[in-house]
């Protein structure tokens, strides 16, 4: 493989080479870069977007379009659709080195500089002006809205300090402080939450968007600046009644609309790319259901009345959840020296945590309290996926074993052995597992997880009921033992017949 050629470091150097054309340099615009490395990779029919699942005939056809038209854009979206790393992943259409004059604020182009102090180094030095450069991921720019930004921190103002060090008078352009906008020159400059940025700062952005160029407070000069604008919103933000100015929304070229996962299959896809499931300690193997049910449960959200629509529901949900899930199965494993970490329906409910801090509640919803509502959706996701699973399956053999008293007492904690062991109780159990690819050949994992779900699923379609263990908080423990000492009994005995073990099926 030849080694790759030097790059030119000084302004002559870089006239004479081939690698970056004079020509190219001094005409062609950040949004022709982008468009010209864009109509490139759709030629070689590359995939533009990697990692963005579900978005293939919806979102990203509208972002090429509005590439290919050179135009700034805007996502709008609720939280958790991507809308964050789409923005960052539009660095790949930009070259991967790019020249500047070196120790320019603004990355001044050698051939049009802006700055005063780059005019006058390159009047000075000639072609012997030093040059730098920017790799793609140093030309994006990105700015989370917030109300106390202001315009000098986005566009820039005097800098005294700078006027004192450098003996300047106060009116040289030498004594200008940049923002970010103008340190984005030549590269993306993204603004995350647009709406959330003050009325006067929004207008800040007019001449940028219109004219192309930021004139900073007290001096005559506008700086030209070649930027691509990009920004992302929330729908309910980016009406009249939302926080968005008409001006500055009709100055923006494309509004591309995001959504959710519009099935599961692309939830469970964006879920098992994004959470953390190689530990590198137990090796961890989930079942197909279990994915399903973390997924329906976050599309069950997404429709639920308690739920509050306008917040959304975010595909960090399950992908947090999934992670909590493995966890509590890894935990297992490591109490039980169990050489597999194999999730069951009751590590979701052990999942509560991840999920309860994900929801917006509407009033009804707050009245209930979030442990309930997501307790709710769980048994609703657990009938949904045990109904694809286990349709017209006969299941009344498990149904009657139950009725005439058959009690399993299981717990999250308990070693896959001994839950089998509970389990092969119930008369026609593992053989009813076939649908899930279950034999009863299975290691004891497999067949715990599997057994687990059915019941589940029956408890959710209200065949069976099941009991939570009552917790006994610490604070009651002296008392308790008091009144045992006072009626004459065993403590721990007491304790034990007071108890509903967790995963009780009766």
């Amino acid at each position: 493989m030849p080694a790759a050629r030097p790059l030119p470091q000084t302004l002559g150097e870089l006239r004479t080479s081939t690698q970056f054309p004079e020509a190219c340099l001094k005409t062609r615009t950040v949004k022709d870069e982008m468009r010209g490395n864009l109509i490139a990779r759709l030629q070689r029919r590359e995939t533009l977007f990697p990692g963005i699942v579900g978005y293939e005939d919806t979102v990203i056809p509208q972002i090429v379009n509005a590439i290919l038209s050179k135009q700034n854009l805007i996502l709008l979206g609720l939280r958790g659709q991507a809308k964050s790393r789409i923005l960052r992943a539009l660095t790949s259409l930009l070259d991967d080195k790019l020249p500047y004059v070196a120790g320019c604020e603004i990355r001044d182009n050698p051939y049009r500089p802006l700055c005063k102090r780059c005019r006058d180094r390159i009047a000075e030095l000639g072609d012997s002006t030093p040059l730098a450069y920017l790799t793609a991921e140093e030309r994006y720019v990105e700015k989370l809205a917030t109300p106390d930004v202001t315009v000098a921190d986005l566009i820039g103002d005097i800098d005294p300090i700078k006027a004192a060090r450098g003996a300047e008078d106060l009116s040289s352009e030498l004594t200008m402080h940049y923002g970010l906008l103008p340190r984005a020159n030549r590269g993306i400059f993204a603004i995350n939450e647009l709406p959330d940025l003050a009325g006067k700062i929004q207008v800040a952005l007019f001449n940028i968007m219109q004219e192309g160029d930021v004139q900073i407070k007290g001096y005559p000069v506008r700086l030209m600046l070649d930027v691509a604008l990009a920004f992302s919103a929330n729908p309910e933000d980016y009406t009249a009644r939302g926080k968005i100015i008409t001006p500055l929304k009709d100055r923006i070229g494309s509004e591309i609309r995001t959504h959710y996962p519009e099935t599961i299959e692309e939830g469970i896809a964006i879920t098992a790319q994004e959470a953390w499931s190689e530990r590198g300690t137990a090796p961890v193997e989930i079942p197909d259901y279990i994915r399903e049910v973390i997924e329906q449960v976050a599309f069950s959200a997404r429709e639920d009345k308690k739920v509050d629509k306008r917040s959304g529901v975010s595909q960090r949900l399950p992908i947090s959840a999934m992670e909590i899930v493995i966890s509590n199965a890894e935990r297992r494993a490591l109490l039980s020296r169990e050489p597999l970490a194999l999730p069951r329906i009751s590590d979701i409910y052990a999942a509560l945590p991840a999920m309860t801090g994900k929801l917006e509640l509407e009033y009804e919803g707050e009245m209930r309290g979030a442990d309930t509502v997501v307790r709710d959706l769980i048994r609703t996701a657990v009938a949904k996926i045990f109904d694809r699973w286990f349709a017209g399956a006969d299941t009344q053999q498990i149904e009657q074993w139950f009725n005439l008293g058959g009690t399993v007492k299981l717990d999250d904690n308990l070693p896959a052995d001994a839950a089998l062991a509970e389990l092969k109780q119930i008369h026609g159990l593992i053989s009813k597992l076939a649908p899930l690819s279950v034999s009863k050949s299975d290691p004891a994992p497999r067949l715990v997880s599997a057994a687990e779900f059915l019941l589940e699923g029956l408890v959710a379609h209200r065949k069976l009921s099941r009991n939570e263990e009552r917790v006994f908080a610490a604070e009651k423990t002296a008392a308790r033992k008091q009144e045992a000492a006072e009626l004459e009994i065993d403590y721990d005995e007491w304790q034990k017949s007071r108890r509903t073990p967790r995963g009780g099926y009766n």
